[in-house]
């Protein structure tokens, strides 16, 4: 059995998708409407779903949550890798936790993309992005 998806509910689908492409590397597979529903997938064939929150079956976005209650995590294959994510989304203005540090045996440093998803972007010695 291997992981499939993943589905974020955020509230502007396009923002959210564009912030992953252009910064995490994620390909668009499917768009659905204008801001509908989109499929984002990564080299290993993981796909990242951005949909709506969907009332009827009780679910809700962070944003109308005001809280982040999970987060995802990117594992790059250098500590060099991980300063250089950085400094693109320092470029973009993107709201991040600060800079990369040395924190639970790697290098990482957090951001929140659009619909309040938390983002870790990390190295760890030993740990190779496939």
């Amino acid at each position: 059995m291997r992981l499939n998806h993943l589905d974020f509910h955020v509230p502007d689908i396009a923002a959210t998708a564009d912030f992953f492409i252009r910064h995490f590397g994620l390909r668009l597979k499917d768009m659905r409407g204008l801001n509908g529903l989109a499929i984002l997938e990564d080299d290993a064939g993981l796909e990242i779903v951005l949909s709506h929150a969907i009332a009827k079956f009780g679910t809700a976005d962070q944003v109308e949550l005001q809280r982040q209650t999970y987060h995802v995590g990117f594992i790059l294959p250098e500590r060099a890798d991980v300063d250089a994510v950085h400094a693109g989304l320092v470029a973009a203005g993107a709201d991040l936790s600060g800079p990369p540090a040395a924190m639970r045996g790697g290098w990482l440093f957090y951001c929140t993309a659009p619909g309040k998803i938390l983002v870790e972007i990390g190295w760890r010695r030993g740990e190779i992005a496939k």
